[in-house]
């Protein structure tokens, strides 16, 4: 059985960035605990995690530090073994404040509880493996994979679509994901599929990654007699591909409606490395405490390394041989949709998945007055009209904002990528859509 499809659709507008792919063959490497990690109590959308251990305590490896009574939460464990140097607010890159835990690393992998597999017989199980997992979806929102998988009987799914696409420049912890536990990922959705209940699953990874495409249906062929439900789906190089409503349409021909989430349209949509990281919790019930992430740009040593939560990004970079010159950019994230740093002793999260620094030549033009040439038009996916948004915007004319529909941008960055003028079109964008809501409080 042949289980290589090609996309069903192709979405409006999007760009084509340069892969800059330079780590897709680098094995993940496991870097040692750095002295202090930071953990901190929001590292997801919903309810902030409150401390459950204080100054002094010992903890060990996967003993939760953090929780909340919240539905939409995750609890939090510790990434290292040794003991709580101190608990304080820390101000985090997307101008949160929260608390968070400082652990001092005693340098021994101890694990705690000791960690056995997880038996799953029921949907309930399932929904309660995924949220003692601690998994959150990756990007801004981090929505919590029990809050995801539990479906409402009203919106029932009936295709598990899987993200495999990676179409940021730089970053290829998800491809190595793909090459490195293809059984892990197809083990998880076969999983998540008899419990939810779905008929079809299929994973969505971009042509530019053959050995990933090759990887998963070279392993789903040896099982296609047991499982024909899942296919690999070759879907176009093009940004911003891995986005939800583009990612669907791709894969099943069906459209989102505006405000809606893929339930509606019968989808769930799960990263590929966040079911793999699922599978790895049933079978050997440690939770989620180590992130793959890919750092590459302006550094000596570019790699896939496999990181403690909380290590600080200078930590990583020093790992990585530390910074060729002086970067004009670090970015936890991809170059398109990732955030700028302030600090390098700012940590790494559960959603984090690359550090890409970039260099003076790499950042954007000069901004100079729009010429009106339609370009950003042209490449927004949503359909949107940027130049008369950053009108409206400084105009502050919310009225003119709702009109355009700016709550539908997802923030891609594909109009500034496209801008000779350079004009700081997401940053427009962000302010546009936070005067809107503002103004609806």
């Amino acid at each position: 059985m042949d289980t290589l499809v090609k996309a069903i659709a192709k979405f409006k507008g999007g760009v084509k960035v340069p892969h800059n792919k330079n780590t897709a063959e680098y094995e993940s490497v496991y870097m040692e605990p750095p002295e202090i990690v930071m953990i901190p109590m929001q590292q997801h959308i919903g309810g902030p995690c409150k401390p459950i251990v204080k100054k002094g305590d010992v903890v060990t490896v996967g003993q939760v530090i953090g929780d909340s009574e919240a539905f939409v939460s995750a609890p939090i464990h510790a990434s290292v073994s040794g003991k709580v140097k101190g608990i304080k607010p820390v101000l985090l890159a997307n101008g949160q404040t929260c608390e968070a835990i400082h652990l001092k690393s005693d340098g021994l992998p101890v694990e705690f509880p000791e960690p056995r597999p997880v038996e799953i017989h029921s949907k309930e199980e399932l929904l309660k493996a995924a949220r003692d997992s601690g998994l959150v979806g990756i990007g801004g929102a981090g929505f919590p994979m029990h809050v995801k998988l539990a479906a409402k009987e009203d919106t029932p799914i009936d295709t598990l679509v899987i993200n495999g696409a990676e179409c940021e420049p730089f970053i290829t912890s998800d491809y190595r994901e793909s090459l490195e536990y293809p059984d892990r990922i197809i083990s998880g959705m076969q999983l998540v599929m008899k419990y939810l209940n779905i008929r079809h699953g299929v994973i969505g990874i971009e042509r530019n990654k053959p050995k990933g495409l090759k990887r998963l249906r070279d392993h789903l062929n040896e099982l296609a007699e047991l499982d024909p439900t899942i296919d690999v789906m070759e879907i176009p190089s093009l940004y911003p591909q891995g986005a939800e409503k583009m990612l669907v349409y791709a894969t099943t021909g069906r459209k989102i409606p505006p405000g809606k989430l893929p339930s509606e349209v019968g989808c769930l949509i799960m990263n590929i490395s966040t079911i793999s990281l699922l599978q790895r919790y049933i079978e050997i019930g440690m939770p989620l405490t180590h992130k793959r992430i890919t750092i590459d740009g302006n550094v000596a040593q570019p790699k896939n390394v496999v990181v403690p939560i909380g290590t600080p990004i200078g930590e990583v970079i020093d790992y990585c041989g530390g910074l060729v010159d002086e970067p004009s950019k670090i970015i936890l994230g991809g170059p398109m949709m990732g955030i700028a740093q302030f600090s390098m002793d700012l940590p790494i999260t559960k959603q984090t998945n690359a550090i890409t620094i970039l260099s003076a030549a790499q950042s954007l033009p000069e901004e100079s007055p729009c010429i009106r040439c339609g370009s950003c038009v042209t490449a927004c996916p949503m359909s949107l009209l940027p130049v008369q948004i950053e009108r409206c915007t400084l105009n502050k004319d919310v009225e003119g904002l709702r009109k355009l529909n700016v709550s539908a941008c997802m923030e891609c960055g594909c109009c500034a990528f496209v801008c000779p003028a350079g004009r700081r079109l997401v940053q427009t964008m962000k302010q546009a859509k936070r005067m809107e809501r503002e103004a609806v409080r």
